[in-house]
């Protein structure tokens, strides 16, 4: 990963627009660049790509840099518009064009709400409060947050599948676009076993991002270098661990990737690989679903929401997605002396599911 270039996150974008508006509309000056904190300390400045103000509103908008990141929102003008809001409101979101809206369930975030996600509406929220506390404002604002040409850009991505119509989801829970190409991520697995092997460690957990890591540390108590940071490559850490066998493995993950390896995929990234309804509308049969229940699982938006509708139901889905995902892992590791165990957790990092031998 040495040599690519970080770049920054439509959220820190958004937030950054925002924080450069709403200090204009108190103060008539818009901060050129505008400085942000990020979550983890980090403090970059944003140069202004347009800026406007009238009477009673604010704009400020920035062009996203994504780095050495293939990312398709990379130059994308991010805009914030700022306007008073109603006495004692807080911060309220709107979509401007370009910016999707929530029509189905089982997303983070409430049907009709804008595709505004919650860290960077928590990021924009403090930015607010941090302007008003500095310029004398109350705080309450209204943000609306466009992406120019957003509407089309979203058609290359799977929000519309999702039910996230109109335009981009605003995104982020570090504000930094970490540029990881897929050699340079399975190549860091690789030898994150080969540190956890050095270090005699005999058990690991390949976790697929940073909430499924902390859960795997409070279950487990492991230390840092028997954390594996598989993300969507689960086929790298169990082809590997095959050849250089650790002897227990636990797989941590949000319940819609390890749904997916649970259907055999071993390349969890959603441009390669999809939730099976399908398949969850079985794994609820078998677990005692009436025939009605199982079709509204195989209807649902995401495996989030399958989940959400089985749990109504006292049905256990998340143990039965963490026993075929078992299965599917012990399936590559044939012959190797590799014991796996599989936590599946929901977005808050709430365990749904588990599987152990």
């Amino acid at each position: 990963m040495s040599g690519l270039r970080y770049g920054w996150t439509t959220g820190a974008c958004a937030t950054a627009a925002t924080t450069a508006a709403y200090t204009a509309l108190l103060t008539g000056d818009f901060p050129d660049p505008v400085e942000i904190t990020l979550p983890k300390d980090k403090r970059p400045s944003f140069a202004l790509a347009r800026e406007a103000l009238g009477d009673g509103w604010a704009m400020a908008a920035i062009v996203k840099d994504a780095g050495d990141d293939p990312d398709v929102t990379h130059g994308a003008l991010i805009t914030a518009a700022i306007r008073p809001g109603a006495p004692g409101s807080g911060v309220t979101f709107q979509a401007g064009p370009g910016v999707g809206t929530v029509t189905k369930p089982g997303l983070p975030l409430p049907v009709g709400e804008p595709a505004i996600n919650p860290v960077p509406r928590r990021m924009m929220t403090e930015h607010v409060a941090e302007v008003a506390a500095r310029h004398g404002g109350t705080g309450d604002v209204i943000v609306e947050i466009s992406v120019e040409g957003g509407e089309d850009l979203a058609r290359k991505t799977w929000n519309p599948r999702l039910g996230i119509l109109g335009g981009l989801s605003i995104l982020g829970t570090t504000g930094v676009v970490v540029p990881y190409s897929c050699s340079a991520w399975i190549d860091s697995i690789r030898r994150g076993i080969d540190v956890a092997r050095a270090a005699g460690h005999t058990h690991v957990a390949a976790c697929t991002g940073s909430t499924s890591e902390q859960v795997a540390t409070a279950l487990y108590g492991l230390p840092d270098d028997a954390l594996l940071d598989m993300g969507d490559f689960a086929g790298a850490v169990l082809k590997y661990l095959r050849r250089h066998p650790i002897p227990h493995l636990t797989i941590v993950g949000g319940i819609g990737k390890l749904s997916k390896l649970a259907d055999g995929h071993l390349d969890l990234h959603s441009a390669r690989s999809q939730v099976n309804p399908a398949l969850l509308a079985v794994l609820a049969l078998e677990a005692g679903a009436t025939p009605a229940l199982a079709a509204q699982v195989e209807s649902a938006n995401t495996a989030l929401h399958a989940l959400r509708l089985c749990q109504d139901a006292d049905i256990a889905l998340g143990d039965l997605i963490a026993t075929r995902a078992r299965t599917s892992a012990l399936n590559v590791l044939t012959g190797s002396p590799v014991s796996v165990d599989v936590v599946v957790i929901d977005r808050s990092g709430t365990i749904v599911g588990r599987a152990s031998g």
